[in-house]
């Protein structure tokens, strides 16, 4: 019953609720990989359902992102003590010269929402901080841009990628308002990602 009050409480976006449901279930004794799969990761999935159906908008799923965090911030120790392994780790970024991070923000909540390890480098990130990140154990690299003269910056952290001998360790998903699937395969990028939801999708399939 904890558990479905705290999938509610998230889709809410209530944080109090969901705080307080996290402590309950855990003092209760049901084990936090469970609260994290049946409740946190299902609350989101339902929240992106909604988002791709039109009956969520970007400020809701802002919200009940919030919401998650507060409840995944009571479990990671807890998760970290069981040995709970994410489902990948992933590193992200809004490319050099760019400093939006509303929508990078966004994507990063939702897919630490969905169990993976999240290394945010921030805003106006060069490739060389990408490389680096994949030589440190990162999966995935994120990339967001929202203005189309840092567009480039992403073609040019694939090639040092290449350059650095490590294309092949990571998968590459790219995303912002001027960014475009043909873009993306122009580049050579694994995927590119409309919004939050289908990034978490897409992040699934490519780890």
């Amino acid at each position: 019953m904890e558990l479905k009050k705290i999938y509610q409480n998230i889709i809410e976006a209530d944080v109090e609720a969901v705080e307080n449901g996290v402590k309950a279930a855990l003092a209760g004794g049901i084990d936090a990989g469970v609260i994290l799969n049946e409740a946190l990761i299902a609350a989101m999935d339902e929240v992106g359902r909604r988002f791709e159906a039109g009956d969520f908008f970007v400020p809701e799923m802002l919200v009940s992102a919030r919401a998650m965090q507060a409840g995944l911030n009571l479990l990671k120790p807890h998760l970290a003590a069981t040995g709970v392994k994410a489902a990948g780790k992933v590193a992200i970024g809004t490319v050099k010269g760019d400093l939006h991070d509303i929508g990078k923000n966004l994507v990063a909540m939702m897919l630490e929402g969905a169990g993976f390890e999240i290394i945010d480098l921030g805003v106006d990130v060069s490739a060389e901080t990408f490389v680096d990140a994949v030589r440190k154990g990162a999966n995935l690299i994120g990339m967001s841009a929202l203005l189309t003269t840092t567009m480039s910056n992403m073609g040019a952290t694939i090639e040092a990628l290449k350059a650095a001998g490590l294309r092949d360790k990571v998968k590459v998903m790219i995303g912002g308002a001027p960014v475009t699937e043909e873009f993306a395969r122009s580049i050579g990028a694994d995927a590119f990602a409309p919004d939050a939801s289908s990034a978490t999708r897409l992040a699934r399939q490519l780890t």
